[in-house]
């Protein structure tokens, strides 16, 4: 039987020569390359030189040391009789032990003088190339890149008689592959940094790019930042403004549901997010005149689109958590809908598109800084996802599921009559939870979000917090509300902040209660117990999805006290059968779906 040959070529030598006279002293022949084979021999451990083999001295430098059939033809070889036919006829033996670590790439990069000749000459050739060629073979070869398994690896050989074991080899591959990938990844985001912009100025990313700088990231302190992708290039571009870490969360998320929207219902769809969660979502039902004046879009000249419509909706759900969001519209902007948003506290805006006149009026917005982005309407993204959380990465398929009508066939209570109206407020409500931080609930009417409670740990909590601000939304629809006596000069989001607080019913004191009152022409009563019971007794048609399973009834009779009509929920709860009685009580027609939406 042939000895077994080890090659070692490290950077990294910590272990090193344990390794060495463990495997030297196992009867396996050592081969190592330039400063690996200078370290191992002067501690006096027999060692031959790769050139041993290869009949090819060390050159350029050493850039070239292991590039060599000798050498790959020994690692890549397999137990085939093809194979062994090759080896013999060119005088090859075959390699069996792979000891490599890389150049110090990260660390060099990291360093403030650090040049990009400095960087590339901290690009590894030679040890990517064993390690792969080694992993690749794993069946046969075992590669160690990383010091740590030095030891392990010794036992295993001694324990198997010179074999580690099928699992053990695949487990180093691994490792092996994770090694060259992160390294890659340092080396392509290091030159991603230097060249993918191209000739832009970093202020300057209307043309396309591959990756753009960030300021920060989601806070001041985290630095550096970037947007990126590893291919082609980044599918939106900046028309005007630079987006933010937070922006871009907003933005990618909010596209992605208003164009699930507009594909769900063949209707325009706009969205409002904040943190990464929709403030409200709707399409473009038309406004009436009542509707006109709680969006507070009565006084536009300028005719409503369908795109506007759904926009004002959108807005109008929470105006208060709508106060510095990010717009998304699954239609290229308009006139009429960047009207509106040219009124509004908003940090930026994202669409497949701009009317002329419509970027007009937005490069105006913030001086020129608002943010204004351009979706490429045919991008797709990956279908694998992956994040990283305290440097652990999370992969995943992309939710990919579809809403639609279909998803709400499985009625399970006693009334069963869904009407269209309905099906559309319901695909919204459910859409707008597919892209909310879980857990939550939605309610939706006439096409449009009129409450959402997101990221609550508990399920009743997400179904008060929702109806709570649709009951606000429909206290705003109260003739005294759309009456209020405002002076002349008041701001519209002093308006909406002081609306929200007559109709939250929160008593006012001190400094905020003069304040308050200071915008009014005359004194405002506050709502009476009476009224409001009155008026949230004339709310009803209202359809509510939840993203998960509803545990207890609580949660529909809660819902009910918002004018909830129609219900949609995934089944699997043990009180399953608990809420649907709730349901039946309440006359609500519930619909069990197939499909949870967890969205973190």
């Amino acid at each position: 039987m042939a000895q077994p040959i080890a090659l070692l070529s490290v950077y990294d030598k910590t272990n090193l020569l344990d390794l060495a006279k463990s495997l030297q002293s196992l009867g396996v022949r050592l081969l190592g390359s330039g400063g690996t084979a200078k370290k191992i021999r002067e501690a006096g451990i027999p060692i031959d030189d790769v050139s041993d083999i290869t009949k090819a001295p060390e050159m350029l430098g050493g850039r070239v040391k292991t590039l060599h059939p000798a050498v790959h033809g020994g690692i890549l070889s397999r137990n085939i009789p093809s194979d062994q036919q090759d080896l013999r006829v060119q005088g090859i033996a075959p390699i069996s032990i792979v000891v490599c670590n890389l150049y110090p790439f990260t660390s060099t990069i990291s360093k403030p003088e650090c040049t990009v000749a400095d960087a590339v000459e901290e690009i590894d050739i030679g040890g990517v190339t064993l390690l792969r060629a080694a992993a690749k073979n794993h069946e046969r070869v075992s590669v160690l890149s990383d010091p740590g398994d030095y030891t392990s690896f010794v036992d295993a050989y001694k324990g198997g008689n010179g074999d580690v074991g099928q699992a053990l080899r695949s487990n180093l591959a691994l490792k092996a592959f994770e090694m060259t990938a992160k390294y890659d990844e340092a080396i392509s985001g290091y030159f991603r940094e230097q060249y993918a912009s191209g000739d832009l100025p970093k202020e300057k990313l209307a043309g396309p790019v591959q990756r753009i700088p960030l300021r920060y990231g989601a806070n001041p302190h985290q630095k550096p930042a970037q947007a990126f992708v590893t291919e082609g290039q980044l599918p939106f571009k900046a028309l005007c403004g630079s987006p933010g870490y937070i922006n871009l969360l907003d933005a990618l998320n909010s596209y992605a549901l208003v164009k699930e929207l507009q594909e769900a219902l063949n209707l325009p769809a706009a969205a409002s997010f904040k943190h990464v969660s929709p403030a409200g979502a709707a399409v473009g039902l038309e406004l009436d005149e009542t509707e006109k004046k709680v969006y507070g879009v009565d006084d536009l000249k300028e005719p409503l689109t369908p795109l506007a419509c759904a926009y004002a909706r959108a807005r109008g759900a929470d105006r208060m958590s709508s106060f510095g969001d990010f717009i998304a519209l699954s239609q290229p902007c308009d006139l009429a809908t960047a009207k509106i948003i040219s009124r509004e506290v908003s940090d930026g805006i994202i669409a497949p598109g701009y009317s002329p006149e419509a970027l007009d009026v937005l490069a105006k917005k913030k001086g020129g800084k608002y943010c204004v982005l351009e979706i490429d309407p045919t991008y797709e993204p990956p279908e694998i996802e992956t994040k990283q959380v305290y440097g652990i990465s999370l992969q995943q398929r992309r939710n990919n599921s579809k809403i639609d009508a279909k998803l709400f066939e499985n009625i399970v209570t006693k009334q069963k009559e869904l009407p269209s109206p309905a099906q559309t407020d319901l695909i919204v409500a459910t859409l707008a939870l597919k892209y909310t931080q879980s857990n939550s609930v939605a309610y939706a009417r006439n096409g449009a979000i009129i409450g959402l409670g997101a990221g609550q740990q508990s399920r009743i909590h997400c179904t008060r917090l929702a109806g709570g601000k649709a009951d606000i939304w429909w206290l705003r629809h109260h003739p005294r509300v759309l009456s209020l006596p405002f002076k002349k000069g008041v701001k519209r989001a002093e308006k909406a902040n002081a609306i929200d607080l007559f109709v939250g019913g929160e008593p006012l004191e001190g400094g905020e209660k003069e304040q308050w009152e200071s915008l009014f022409e005359e004194k405002v009563e506050p709502f009476s117990d009476t009224e409001r019971k009155e008026w949230a007794n004339k709310l009803d048609g209202v359809a509510c999805s939840s993203d998960a399973f509803f545990p207890f009834p609580d949660n529909v009779h809660r819902a009910r006290k918002s004018g909830v009509k129609y219900l949609a929920a995934p089944s699997g709860s043990v009180m399953d059968e608990e809420c649907i009685k709730a349901a039946d009580e309440h006359g609500i027609v519930f619909a069990h779906t197939s499909l949870r939406l967890f969205h973190h």
